[in-house]
């Protein structure tokens, strides 16, 4: 059975990340996997580039690294040291596969939304890809992550969307459904960025900014408990599910972005625990 990242990794870390670093040796921790997030340490005031890309690194020495759903398997990362010394790590991901997944009875203007819907989905795409393009030097996800809802997962990140038989994009979320009214909490502390009672592909949109550039995002939510600039403890309420935007029935579809890599959340908390599942 899979231990909770949430529960052993991140408060390792975090023990790792408060002592002295005297050496300029490179820690990584996570999940070496398309759709994973990794979680590192360098010497303060080291630089770091990822594939040529500099990496947001804390005073600490903290950074983030993520990988999307198709990324290539082969990864680079580079640790420029305050002496000038230089680090290079292969990063080797493990290939996964995914699931199709077929939703049958969506109104169709829903799957092929009409012209004159398309000024709008534009606008509130910029509002959204705003929100996740946040650079915050805080490190709210270093104390874990937990699920946001507890219910039946009903999708899974990555699966290749089939829509009133129609192919379209993968989902990018894990899906927990369940009755319109049920709680979400925080999954992690964060500012909330972004609150929209409809969009029209998410409905009751709400995206909570953890630091350096990783946000959650809750989507076809009924109602929605907090205001753009709050900040919010884990475990929190936040808001409920519900079944606004294109849906089929009610859940929550939870997303993990670092800034424009769409991660896999099920990978930071692991498997609902029997307790967790227990009303």
């Amino acid at each position: 059975m899979r231990t909770s990242q949430s529960k052993i990794l991140l408060p390792l870390l975090l023990l790792l990340f408060v002592a002295p670093c005297v050496s300029a040796s490179l820690l990584l921790e996570g999940d070496f996997t398309q759709g994973g997030l990794l979680n590192g340490r360098v010497t303060p005031g080291a630089k770091v580039a990822l594939n040529g890309d500099a990496v947001r690194i804390s005073e600490q020495g903290i950074f983030l690294i993520g990988f999307g759903r198709d990324e290539a398997l082969i990864n680079h990362l580079k640790v420029t040291n305050p002496d000038g010394s230089v680090e290079r790590r292969k990063i080797e991901l493990v290939k996964r596969q995914y699931d199709i997944q077929r939703v049958d009875g969506l109104p169709p203007s829903k799957v092929t939304p009409p012209k004159h819907n398309w000024k709008r989905i534009n606008a509130e795409g910029k509002q959204v890809k705003q929100a996740r393009m946040r650079d915050d030097k805080r490190t709210d996800f270093l104390n874990g992550f937990k699920w946001p809802a507890i219910g039946r997962i009903s999708g899974v990140y990555g699966s290749q969307r089939v829509l009133n038989g129609k192919p379209r994009r993968p989902h990018f979320g894990v899906d927990v459904a369940g009755p319109v009214g049920t709680q979400v909490v925080a999954p992690a502390g964060g500012l909330v960025t972004l609150v929209h009672s409809d969009m029209f592909y998410s409905g009751g949109t709400l995206i909570v900014d953890h630091g350096h550039g990783l946000s959650s995002s809750f989507l076809h939510l009924s109602k929605i408990l907090v205001k753009q600039g709050d900040w919010v403890k884990q475990g929190e309420p936040i808001a409920e599910i519900g079944a606004t935007g294109r849906v089929s029935g009610p859940h929550l579809d939870w997303r993990i972005n670092l800034f424009k890599k769409r991660l896999d959340p099920a990978l930071l908390v692991g498997p609902m625990s029997s307790e967790e599942k227990r009303p």
